[in-house]
């Protein structure tokens, strides 16, 4: 029973979806359960363009700077929905995806002593005051660098704050690439990529591997998985991987999650895994 442990809702900015909707269809799909890991990132470019939400939730993209989200809602809302689910053995869970960077390092260490989880998801969306998404941070740097500045600033700050559970989309910074390199390799940053897994496999935590990046982007590029990477992360000690859909839309809960559970267990790891209450459960591959 594999879990979708990133996924948005109406409470995250760009969600297109409820919880309820995303929920039902992880049921539907099969998925012993699904996360909810809203948006919480801090010091936004000034150049960033927010979608519409769903629903006029308290969720924000503001002047200030802050993409957030109103925890205590969004929690009751799963408390809510979870009640529907009754004794089926479906899980509904609480988290947060969780904007890593150096300016952010207090405000991440509050919020975490304010609020509980059952996952906590940290990753990167924006570095050097730009958005990758809109195309910023790319703009004279070859691939190499590109790809590398954002390995260090993920390895960096998640070593600095500890206390998470899932790295998520390593690979986030591929997407929107304009180089004709689309993939990040493990032959390209060998000692990068050994401090990362080491950092991981030592501490319990989870590498994700977030379907969404292995899609068509500008001009067909499409990114792939290597190998390697999850090989080496086995051989460092790594148990465990956490897979997610990165879902902004019911429709795409548990995406392409067989085609990776074949993917991952050809790379001799046995275990995707889950958090309740911030402690890993592994779950067979």
């Amino acid at each position: 029973m594999l879990f979708d442990n990133h996924t948005h809702s109406q409470f995250s900015f760009d969600g297109r979806s409820t919880i309820e909707k995303s929920a039902a269809s992880a049921r539907a799909k099969g998925l012993g359960g699904i996360c909810f890991t809203d948006h919480w990132d801090y010091y936004v470019p000034s150049s960033k363009t927010s979608a519409s939400h769903l629903t006029p939730e308290p969720s924000t993209t503001d002047a200030k700077g802050l993409e957030t989200f109103d925890i205590k809602a969004q929690q009751a809302e799963i408390d809510r929905v979870s009640t529907l689910c009754g004794d089926s053995g479906f899980s509904i869970l609480k988290g947060a995806e969780i904007g890593l960077g150096i300016r952010n390092r207090e405000h991440i260490r509050t919020l975490l002593s304010l609020h509980s989880f059952d996952e906590v998801l940290v990753s990167v969306h924006y570095l050097e005051d730009t958005d990758p998404y809109l195309g910023g941070y790319y703009p004279g740097k070859t691939w190499r660098e590109a790809y590398g500045g954002y390995l260090e600033t993920l390895y960096t700050e998640a070593l600095w704050v500890k206390d998470f559970d899932v790295l998520g989309h390593f690979d986030y910074i591929c997407r929107y690439a304009p180089y004709p390199e689309a993939s990040l390799t493990y032959r390209d940053y060998p000692d990068l990529w050994d401090a990362i897994l080491k950092m991981l496999a030592d501490g319990g935590k989870a590498l994700e591997i977030n379907t969404k990046t292995y899609q068509a982007y500008k001009g067909g590029r499409t990114p792939e998985l290597d190998p390697e990477i999850l090989q080496r992360f086995k051989d460092l000690g790594g148990e465990a991987v956490s897979l997610g859909s990165d879902a902004h839309e019911a429709g795409r809960v548990g995406d392409k999650f067989a085609f990776f559970s074949d993917f991952i267990k050809a790379c001799g790891i046995r275990y995707a895994c889950h958090f309740k209450r911030r402690r890993r459960y592994l779950d067979p591959l």
